[in-house]
Formats: C-alpha cells, sequence, structure tokens
C-alpha cells in the first residue's frame, strides 16, 4: 500500500483459529447456508480463503457491512462484481439494521431451493473475520440482544445458536482470520479496520502508515477531519497538535494521536473510505 513504513510488521498467533476450523467443520454439514460477513471497507481483504474451502458447495450468501463507513460507489461494484461471479452479496449496516431488510426473504427463498436432509427451522451458518459484525448481525435478526456486541476482535468466544423467529436458526461463531497473513497488504488492511487486536501489534506504528495511505489516496479527508492545513511534515504530530494532544513541555504526543487516528478510522469518523477495489482482485 503507498506510503506505507517498510519496517512494520504483525506479530501475532490466534491460537483459537484452529479450534475454530473444527467448530466450521463439524457444524456446516448441520446448517443450511452459510452467511459469510465481511467488512464493506475490504470486501475481498476481509474474507478468509478456509471459509471457502471448507464450504464446498453449500449455499451461501455474502454480506458486506458497515457500508456506512465505505465508499457507496466503491461498494456498489463490489456488488456487481460478486454477483457476476455468482455469489449473491449484499451491503448492509448491521447496527442501525440498513441493508437487512431482504435479507430474510432471501434466506427464505434459497431454503425452497433446498433439499433439505430435515425439516424445522432453518438454520445459518454466520462467520466472518473478528469484528466484521456477526454478532450485530444476529441481534439485529433475532429482535434483540442475544450476542455479545463489541467494537473489537475477540468478544465471541464460542458458538451460540440464536433463535430469529420460528422459521430460522442462526450458528454464531467466533471471528476466524487466516492461521498465517502472508501478504503483507492484507494484514495491514485486515489490522487498519481492526481485524486484529491491537494488543499484539505496535500501533504508532500502524497509525503512522493508515496515515500514510490517507495522505496518498484520501488526503482531503484526512485535513478535512483534523483541521489541517497541509499534510507537509509529520502528520502524527500535526493530528496531536491540531487535537491538543501534548506531552509536559508542550510536546505532541504522538501515542494519543495514533490511538486517535485509528479509533476514529474504525469507527468511519473520518468519512467513507474504502481500502481496495474491485479490479486489484481480478
Amino acid at each position: 500500500m503507498s506510503g506505507v513504513n517498510d519496517n512494520f510488521d504483525i506479530h501475532w498467533f490466534p491460537g483459537h483459529m484452529a479450534k475454530t476450523r473444527r467448530i466450521i467443520e463439524e457444524n456446516l454439514r448441520l446448517t443450511d447456508i452459510l452467511a459469510e460477513i465481511t467488512d464493506a471497507r475490504i470486501p475481498e481483504s476481509g474474507r478468509n480463503p478456509l471459509l471457502s474451502e471448507v464450504a464446498g458447495d453449500k449455499p451461501r450468501v455474502l454480506l458486506l457491512n458497515k457500508r456506512d463507513y465505505a465508499d457507496d460507489d466503491t461498494t456498489r461494484l463490489w456488488i456487481e462484481c460478486y454477483s457476476r461471479n455468482g455469489i449473491p452479496a449484499v451491503s448492509c449496516d448491521c447496527r442501525s439494521g440498513a441493508g437487512l431488510s431482504g435479507f430474510v426473504p432471501f434466506l427464505k427463498r434459497v431454503s425452497s431451493r433446498l433439499n433439505r436432509k430435515y425439516s424445522g427451522a432453518l438454520r445459518v451458518m454466520v462467520a466472518g473475520i473478528p469484528n466484521a459484525g456477526k454478532s450485530s448481525l444476529i441481534n439485529r435478526l433475532a429482535g434483540g440482544k442475544r450476542a455479545a456486541v463489541g467494537d473489537r476482535p475477540g468478544v465471541t468466544r464460542g458458538k451460540q445458536w440464536i433463535s430469529a423467529g420460528k422459521e430460522i436458526e442462526l450458528l454464531d461463531l467466533p471471528g476466524i482470520l487466516p492461521p498465517k497473513l502472508d501478504n503483507r497488504e492484507t494484514a495491514l488492511k485486515l489490522a487498519y479496520v481492526g481485524a486484529v487486536k491491537d494488543e499484539v501489534m505496535d500501533t504508532e506504528s500502524l497509525a503512522a502508515s493508515l496515515a500514510a495511505y490517507l495522505c496518498a489516496n484520501r488526503p482531503e479527508k484526512l485535513m478535512e477531519r483534523y483541521k489541517l492545513r497541509s499534510l507537509d511534515g509529520d502528520v502524527m504530530e500535526s493530528i496531536a497538535k491540531s487535537r491538543g494532544m501534548t506531552l509536559p513541555g508542550g510536546i505532541p504526543d504522538a501515542k494519543r494521536a495514533a490511538l486517535n487516528l485509528l479509533d476514529e478510522f474504525r469507527s468511519g469518523k473520518i468519512g467513507k473510505i474504502s481500502l481496495e477495489k474491485p479490479h486489484e482482485f481480478v
């Protein structure tokens, strides 16, 4: 990614990921449909290849969540791209429920074409990377707070079966990242949106690389949010000064500025920004 610090690296070991793979494999045969949820800002980098490996021919739908944080035109391109490749996809915001009005009817249409081995409620596995919004989706569909929700990865600790009315049962799983992130750009994108715990990385370096990316690709968003007249010099210091984040002696507090930048990007406060376009993966 443009402007990224070449010395930046992510060191982490998600010990529960292997267990989650076993859970997916063991429970997938009990479900009718796989609902895969990803972050609309990184629709492809935010997908785990493992899900495709274990899903096989299982019917699926892809939800691009947090669409209010992503560029609208880019999200539409992603929806068209997935549809052309045989993957039904919709964009949504699971916290507000925007875009979800047609989701349950879609599941019912798919179920009518299934050769189901048992009767009763349609069983839907909800899976995706950490912090993509799985629990928010389930709570919205279930009509209440049934699953643990948080703005950080690792909130869902184990599988949960949750009823969404008489016709649908939802299986909530812990977020699952690939056991190994070989692609550095993918790892950075996942870290930018908060799919990797901040505790296992250097947040100041991560924020500096995000700032460099924004300077190169969406400078107007950065300048508007932090009221910066220019992006010359140390951007993190400029952000710290703009927000009055200083240490004794008037020294800019780069650490506070870094945490602020990451938090405001992840919550969409800097603006609607997509980190990748379909042509990068075609």
